[in-house]
């Protein structure tokens, strides 16, 4: 049996050379302008993702804790008298950023609530 035109002479050589070539180029254009990621980076996109939700979603709850506590206007006024990089550390002092469940108060969720709080009128 004889082998067809395009498996003799140098052909499987170029073939072998085309397909190594065309997958480069796939994989090239894949993830630089077609979006594709590795599982690493998926994992640290949603993990990011996530911490991002949960603190969007507690920073309110945090904003309401301080406002029911007693003494809110006087904790108000002295969480405007602190320096702004410092009203995430009042907000955890306070333990208005620590939930159940959670052994001590999450810097992210602090900071998000003193922004909350001090945007208020």
């Amino acid at each position: 049996m004889e082998l067809p035109l395009f498996l003799r002479g140098d052909a499987p050589t170029r073939l072998i050379q085309g397909a190594a070539v065309g997958a480069v180029a796939t994989m090239f254009i894949g993830f630089y302008w077609g979006g594709w990621v590795t599982g690493n980076t998926a994992r640290e996109t949603a993990q990011k993702s996530s911490i991002t939700t949960l603190v969007a979603a507690l920073a309110p709850i945090c904003v309401d804790r301080f406002e029911r506590s007693a003494n809110a206007a006087a904790n108000m006024t002295e969480l405007k008298k602190v320096s702004s990089w410092q009203q995430g550390a009042f907000i955890e002092k306070g333990g208005w950023a620590t939930f159940p469940g959670m052994s001590s108060p999450d810097h992210g969720i602090a900071q998000a609530c003193a922004n909350l709080l001090t945007a208020l009128p």
